[in-house]
This record gives C-alpha cells, sequence and structure tokens, in this order.
C-alpha cells in the first residue's frame, strides 16, 4: 500500500542554481519517513532519541530526474520492505503534484536494527515489525 505524504519545496532546500541541494532530497524522504512513523503512532521523541534500539541508514541513494524547485508542490511515496530479520530498506518517489505519471527523482535508504547500549544487530521491533506491515506493499 505505501505511504504517501506532501511537501512544498522551500527556499532553504535550493542551491546556488535554484534547484533542491542533493542532500536535501534525501532529508525530504527522511521527513516522509517520520510522517509515516508518527501516522501509525510512534512516539518520535522515543524513537529518535531515547529507545532501546536504533535503526541507522547504513546505505542511501538517489537518482533526480527533473529539477525541484522553491514553490514545487511534491508528493513523496515511500514503501518498506523487509530484508531480513534485522534490517529493512525504504524506497521513495518524489513526484511533482499534477504530474504523477513518472517521478523527478526515486531515493533508497536501507536500515538495520541495532541495540542502542552494544551497538550490536538484533531483529527488529515489534513496532517497527507493525510499520513494515502498515506500509509494505
Amino acid at each position: 500500500m505505501g505511504f504517501t505524504v506532501n511537501h512544498t519545496v522551500r527556499f532553504q532546500e535550493t542551491d546556488g542554481a535554484g534547484v533542491v541541494y542533493f542532500a536535501n532530497g534525501l532529508t525530504i524522504c527522511h521527513g516522509a519517513y517520520e510522517a509515516s512513523l508518527a501516522a501509525v503512532g510512534m512516539d518520535l521523541v522515543e524513537f529518535f532519541g531515547r529507545g532501546s534500539v536504533a535503526y541507522p541508514i547504513v546505505r542511501a541513494t538517489i537518482d533526480f530526474w527533473h529539477p525541484m524547485r522553491c514553490g514545487d508542490r511534491l508528493q513523496i511515496c515511500l514503501q518498506p520492505t523487509r530484508l531480513d530479520q534485522s534490517s529493512f530498506e525504504v524506497q521513495y518517489q518524489i513526484m511533482l503534484q499534477g504530474q504523477l505519471q513518472k517521478p523527478v527523482a526515486e531515493a533508497l535508504t536501507r536500515h538495520v536494527c541495532i541495540a542502542t547500549h552494544s551497538r550490536q544487530r538484533q531483529p527488529l521491533a515489534t513496532e517497527m515489525e507493525a510499520w513494515l506491515q502498515r506500509w509494505a506493499d
């Protein structure tokens, strides 16, 4: 099913050429990820700072096919996929609202579940299993 959120490009997200700076493309995607977590009721303060587990990104890629400029209204669609008992990846499609036939950018982030105290891999927490089930295809 996936999760979809809207985003308007801000001036601060653009570079000297007036288009979204490459790293900010990933920031926009991460904002969609955060919104998808909140949408299933996760406490983001706990999730990103005080929990016993963490989900660091171990791989991130983004491809751009069309410039995104200040004021552009975007639709970001994310689709998570479980890879194994301790990892998952999230695929993102970024589209201009009103032009949803093909994406202007696509990104991927790969996450690994670790215990925060030992920094060792561990199985995904129950809440992440529920998140994956909710947004996976």
